[in-house]
């Protein structure tokens, strides 16, 4: 598929393009990928380069993300598990969620609106968002589940830290551990083969979203992903399932922009892109 046109005055147009149809908009369904999290600083694993330059001790082990990113490690070898969750969950809590949050607030004030995220960082949370307007289809690094699992559910991460050695990306502090079993907890996000996942909260996440759609019906319908790429496809294919419904879909992403007849591409990142709508919509 081409790549959109990149010149400045077909970049314009678009801009405006978008702009008029969230003017217009009735409902707004924000859907963001990795490529959301880029501007406030966290660490693109986009291709093994990419992962390996954020975590160079995993070069010398030649583990790639979707290899790390397993829960047989976990049992195998917790360490280095929460060596690199733990690392991550420092991580995430200490950054700050970039502006792109707060003018997505704004453009969706006084309309209906839902997130869709395949992000793990709970970065919309955090940047005021409501917890029950959320779906993270990937689960969320904020809570825990046990690793076995015994059935337990999971329960909040919260004051819960795991010190790492940042030379060899290994947890050397305790870990926890599954209040009810003993055995050692992990995030409660779904990772490559994972069959442990515990999807409940996850589950009623993708319901509400689900009556909120009902609920939307007939009306107007916006979708704004972000940063959602090719390489893990699941928020492009929802956001192209509510295109091919009916609804005007705004893809902005620097690399990988194109989609379906009748999206408007914006090859920028997260936090210029919807920054120049707002300014456009301003303007307008």
């Amino acid at each position: 598929m081409p790549p959109p046109d990149q010149t400045e005055g077909a970049l314009q147009a678009r801009i405006a393009q978008a702009a008029e149809a969230l003017g217009e908009a009735e409902a707004i369904q924000i859907a963001a990928g990795a490529g959301m999290g880029v501007d406030s600083g966290l660490p693109d694993f986009r291709g093994t380069e990419g992962f390996w330059r954020a975590y160079p001790p995993f070069r010398k082990l030649g583990l790639r993300f979707e290899e790390l990113a397993n829960p047989h490690w976990f049992q195998r070898d917790p360490e280095l598990a929460w060596g690199f969750y733990g690392h991550r969950l420092a991580l995430y809590r200490q950054t700050r969620p970039h502006d792109g949050f707060a003018v997505l607030q704004r453009l969706g004030a006084g309309r209906s609106r839902f997130v869709f995220t395949s992000n793990v960082d709970g970065h919309f949370q955090a940047a005021g968002f409501d917890e029950d307007e959320v779906e993270e289809v990937h689960g969320s690094i904020r809570w825990l589940q046990c690793s076995a699992p015994c059935g337990t559910g999971i329960w909040s991460a919260e004051g819960f830290e795991v010190e790492v050695d940042v030379r060899s990306f290994r947890a050397t502090g305790p870990l926890p551990r599954c209040h009810r079993c003993g055995a050692v907890a992990r995030p409660n996000i779904l990772m490559f083969g994972d069959w442990s996942f515990v999807a409940d909260r996850a589950d009623r996440q993708g319901q509400r979203r689900s009556d909120w759609l009902g609920a939307v019906g007939g009306r107007r319908l916006v979708v704004i992903e972000i940063g959602a790429g090719t390489a893990v496809p699941t928020v492009r294919w929802t956001s192209e399932r509510l295109l091919a419904a009916g609804a005007t879909l705004i893809r902005i992403n620097p690399r990988e922009a194109f989609g379906p007849p009748g999206t408007i591409e914006l090859p920028l990142d997260a936090g210029a892109a919807v920054g120049a709508i707002e300014q456009a919509l301003l303007g307008a």
